[in-house]
């Protein structure tokens, strides 16, 4: 059995972005891969949702439908409360423009022939953000300056292979930030650069948030940086295609509610490594995660699950809904129907 889950919604607020029932696959010879499946989502103004899980998930297909990049293969992709694929050429432009990404490699999305100055030069005419010689040069020095650049002189005659990994994301920013955008994807933007740099980059997108109002989408795999970058907004857990838990940083770290959430939550390392030898890990019926090839009946997490209860969990599929006791929504029918979990050994 499969149960869809509702729509998202933001209180009373309209959401910038959202996704109402999308469903994504891809071909793979004569198979058809199912990526992802009944994804609900809503992004309001000026908020920060996180996307987290293991490699394979399904993250960066859901970033880059929220960004444009990909259609869905069924549900509705909306943006302020009109439906995307129905968008005239001038609504569409605006969608374009208000949503922008950062990929994980800039050194992939840097063009390697075209200096730093080129590369924000061009949205800036493309999209008639800025159109004199003095107004594009005018505007670059301060999107260099934004991100901490400085001084832009010696950087904006600079090809990608002369930065270090730190200043060629933060061209990639500057350059997402050329047509003042109302909502960023960052795909693992922090993921490849030194924890060092990791942090700065992290403190530069918060800023931009605070002082321009910017929407961030930050698809992440670790939990702690999720939970540094996120504490006042939301995070998203996906397996295998789904979302499995979603609610406020603060209640999905300090008490989550998904046993993958729990199991994912203690294996973060703690700063105290005495901490960390009496930290108890929850031990999983299996390490091995299934194929999108063959999704396992019920719910996907089933194979795994330490609290696994037979004749429920592989039969129904679970939806996103509320559960007692708890603030956010959870996929997981034990908990949503009231149950208690009882850890059963692997």
């Amino acid at each position: 059995m499969t149960a869809q889950a509702e729509p998202e919604r933001l209180n009373d607020q309209q959401p910038l972005i959202a996704l109402q029932h999308v469903s994504r696959s891809f071909k793979q010879g004569r198979v058809r891969v199912q990526v992802l499946e009944d994804i609900n989502l809503a992004v309001g103004e000026n908020e920060i949702l996180c996307l987290v899980g293991e490699s394979g998930c399904g993250k960066t297909t859901t970033g880059k439908i929220i960004a444009g990049l990909l259609p869905p293969s069924s549900g509705e992709v909306l943006f302020r409360g009109r439906p995307v694929s129905a968008l005239d050429n001038k609504a569409r432009a605006e969608f374009r423009r208000a949503l922008q990404i950062i990929h994980q490699d800039p050194f992939a999305s840097l063009n390697p022939a075209h200096t730093v100055g080129q590369i924000l030069s061009y949205p800036l005419r493309r999209h008639g953000m800025a159109t004199a010689r003095g107004g594009v040069r005018r505007r670059i020095w301060e999107l260099l300056t934004l991100v901490d650049l400085t001084p832009p002189g010696d950087i904006v005659n600079k090809f990608p292979h002369q930065l270090s990994g730190g200043q060629r994301q933060r061209v990639s920013i500057a350059r997402a930030l050329t047509v003042e955008p109302q909502l960023i994807v960052a795909d693992e933007a922090v993921s490849m650069v030194d924890v060092s740099i990791r942090v700065s980059l992290l403190r530069t997108l918060h800023r931009l948030r605070d002082e321009y109002g910017i929407a961030i989408v930050f698809i992440t795999h670790d939990l702690a940086v999720a939970k540094y970058f996120a504490w006042e907004g939301r995070i998203a857990v996906m397996y295998l295609g789904r979302v499995v838990e979603l609610g406020p940083t603060r209640d999905v770290i300090t008490r989550p509610a998904h046993p993958y959430t729990r199991a994912l939550i203690s294996a973060i390392p703690e700063a105290n490594p005495e901490v960390t030898r009496n930290k108890k890990r929850m031990r999983l019926r299996s390490e091995d995660v299934p194929s999108l090839l063959e999704i396992p009946r019920g719910c996907a997490f089933h194979p795994r699950c330490p609290f696994f209860v037979e004749g429920l969990c592989d039969v129904q599929h679970p939806p996103l809904e509320a559960a007692p006791d708890y603030r956010q929504k959870v996929a997981c029918l034990p908990l949503t129907q009231g149950h208690k979990l009882i850890e059963h050994g692997p």
